[in-house]
């Protein structure tokens, strides 16, 4: 278990891929047990400029898991790491 682990996923509310990575990422937070923030960056001009066209986007403070498509291989290394 990996409690006290925050993820952030950035997104767009219209982008399908942006869902179906949150969707993917519920489906395993009560068996990984981490928390999940999820940020819309065209609400941020500051994440809109960071992000771009790079999403979704599912980040553990300043490491990047991964883009476009749930990595649940790097996932499960970064939460077995920390």
């Amino acid at each position: 278990m990996t409690d006290g682990v925050t993820l952030d996923l950035y997104g767009r509310a219209y982008c399908h891929l942006c869902s179906d990575m949150e969707v993917a990422l519920r489906l395993l937070q009560g068996d990984l047990g981490f928390a999940l923030v999820v940020h819309d960056v065209d609400a941020d001009p500051e994440l809109e400029r960071r992000f771009g066209e790079l999403v979704p986007v599912l980040m553990a403070g300043d490491t990047e898991i991964c883009h476009y498509f749930l990595d649940e291989r790097a996932l499960r290394k970064y939460l077995a790491d920390h």
